[in-house]
């Protein structure tokens, strides 16, 4: 592993820590506004759905059925107030017992 290796390690991870480090040194100990909290509250499910949704269609090969009842469950499981964990474990376990009966 040459020099120019580590120097791209070194690269990506200060690019990774720096936008993790100054919310957490600059916001410590302050309160952030109700609307602002609920926004970021919001933030793992649009990032879980941007990055899902382009596969629903194409999960399973000539099965589009699959990605939506997937989408479906996705959407009950999040509407009722579960944790981005439970959202994917729920639809993980949903569309296992789906498969079983196709």
């Amino acid at each position: 592993m040459g020099a120019t290796y580590w120097w791209m390690l070194l690269g990506m991870a200060l690019v990774t820590y720096i936008p993790r480090m100054i919310p957490l040194t600059f916001l410590e100990g302050k309160q952030l506004p109700p609307l602002v909290s609920q926004i970021l509250q919001n933030i793992p499910y649009a990032v879980l759905g941007a990055l899902i949704f382009p596969a629903i269609l194409f999960v399973q090969e000539g099965n589009i059925i699959f990605g939506i009842i997937g989408l479906i469950v996705s959407f009950g499981i999040a509407l009722l107030g579960g944790s981005v964990m439970t959202v994917v474990l729920g639809t993980i376990g949903v569309l296992a017992i789906y498969s079983l009966f196709i």
